[in-house]
């Protein structure tokens, strides 16, 4: 059976103290209410991984994870966050390829197949992001495009390695906009991503975790989880509102 996840990205936002208090309020509520084989990831800004991390202890249902890394193992990149740094910090997965990474930071497809090569070399679980503008999918291409994305990222990876890593999909036309793909939509490309990967790597296929990324809050996510190929969310905004994150947890 897939692993089920609902993963919050965090992206620049909160101070420290706000970052404790959140944490603080999640690991309460889904210590209370949450039921499943569910796994919940904060994806929080890089100064607060490790001081989450050692808040969280040893949680068995909440872990943590960055939202992106290098391409690089070391060196003059100023800035720079390697995927050794986050393994030495006991950070478990990382986002990569987010829409926002590939717009304001030119990040291709060949650029994210390093990026996927060094996560998985170090043990991490990469939550790997694929999906649309709005003019691609007003032009009938999404399909094409995404299937694109996943090729030029993962298609190099063996049948093991795949399996290692997490599928994000996301319409970016649905991404802080206030619009949600339907449930039908979200379940169309989970479907089109799924039958893809079959293409190549056959029943492996039926064990990679997709998620749903694109504006997911509490009222929309019973519907879109319900969805067959829908095995969690990559939730923005809802996921620094502590009530509404776990409503969409418990969604699942």
């Amino acid at each position: 059976m897939r692993q089920k996840i609902v993963a919050g990205n965090w992206k620049m936002n909160k101070t420290l103290e706000e970052a404790g208090i959140l944490t603080s309020e999640l690991m309460g509520l889904v210590a209370d209410e949450v039921k499943g084989n569910v796994k919940v990831v904060l994806c929080t800004p890089f100064p607060y991984l490790y001081p989450v991390k050692q808040q969280l202890g040893n949680n068995a249902r909440i872990s943590v994870g960055a939202q992106n890394c290098s391409e690089h193992d070391s060196g003059a990149y100023t800035g720079e966050t390697s995927v050794a740094m986050l393994k030495s910090m006991g950070i478990p997965y990382v986002i990569i390829g987010h829409s926002e990474r590939r717009q304001y930071f030119g990040e291709d497809g060949a650029l994210l197949a390093t990026k996927v090569d060094k996560a998985l070399a170090q043990g991490l679980t990469p939550i790997f992001c694929c999906g649309e503008p709005l003019d691609i999918r007003e032009k009938g291409t999404h399909e094409q495009l995404v299937k694109q994305q996943v090729e030029e990222s993962l298609f190099h990876l063996n049948a093991e390695a795949l399996q290692k890593v997490v599928i994000a999909y996301e319409p970016v036309w649905a991404i802080g906009t206030g619009k949600t793909a339907t449930s039908q939509q979200a379940q169309d490309m989970h479907a089109v991503i799924r039958k893809h990967i079959a293409s190549k790597y056959g029943a492996v296929a039926e064990n990679i975790s997709i998620l749903y990324g694109g504006s997911v809050k509490a009222d929309n996510a019973k519907e879109l989880f319900a969805c067959a190929d829908v095995d969690g969310g990559l939730v923005g905004g809802a996921s620094l509102k502590s009530r509404e994150f776990v409503e969409i947890v418990k969604a699942i």
